[in-house]
């Protein structure tokens, strides 16, 4: 974790690198408090495909995260829609108008984020368990974990699903899953929110032993 904070300058000096978070990540595929201080993710939006090829190549980010992880995995994500801000800025938009859509058969990431107002706190970690008992249910989510920049306040998740339906079924069918959005709008539980969802193609390493998208 000491690489959350020493590798911040090498990556504010990246060759196009656009847009990018060090991000803490939860125990499991949980979404609610308690951190898993052995894992982190970093999600780089990239001017394309070269700059993130000379960085995995050369940066000694990279080289010192390979030499020290038990176990890797990393995705590269076609952004298909996106709406919100993530610190006043949405990185993966505006979309061109000729943008793909999501492949109906193929697979879906999706992330949210959002920066919880204090006054909101308890409401949010109470929802939890139920979003996370609907979510392990689903047999069409091939993986999820919940990611954060700050303890408590500004909380993510990051989910890949077997295709779009599978997708829809968890955001508009769970009841839980319905309640909570419906909660987190009257009630104002967010000062700033974003969710974006991205067509994979490409993915090495494993997560949890395996990789999800094989």
């Amino acid at each position: 974790m000491r690489y959350m904070a020493f590798d911040r300058p090498v990556l504010r000096s990246t060759p196009g690198l656009v847009f990018w978070r060090l991000l803490g990540s939860g125990r499991g595929a949980s979404t609610s408090m308690g951190a898993d201080l052995r894992r982190w993710a970093l999600l780089a939006v990239w001017r394309d495909e070269r700059a993130l090829d000379r960085f995995l190549g050369d940066s000694p980010v990279v080289e010192r995260w390979r030499s020290e992880a038990r176990e890797s995995w990393q995705v590269r994500l076609v952004p298909v829609a996106s709406r919100g801000r993530w610190d006043g800025v949405d990185p993966f938009g505006p979309l061109p108008s000729d943008t793909p859509g999501i492949d109906p058969g193929g697979p879906v990431a999706v992330l949210t984020r959002a920066s919880i107002r204090p006054s909101r706190l308890v409401a949010f970690y109470r929802s939890v368990p139920g979003v996370d008992r609907l979510l392990a249910e689903q047999d069409g989510c091939l993986a999820s974990v919940g990611v954060g920049e700050w303890p408590l306040a500004r909380q993510g998740t990051f989910s890949l699903w077997r295709d779009a339906a599978a997708m829809r079924a968890f955001a508009h069918r769970g009841r839980a899953h319905r309640r909570v959005i419906g909660r987190t709008r009257a009630e104002n539980w967010y000062s700033e929110e974003l969710f974006a969802r991205f067509s994979p193609y490409a993915s090495e390493g494993t997560w949890d032993g395996a990789d999800p998208l094989a």
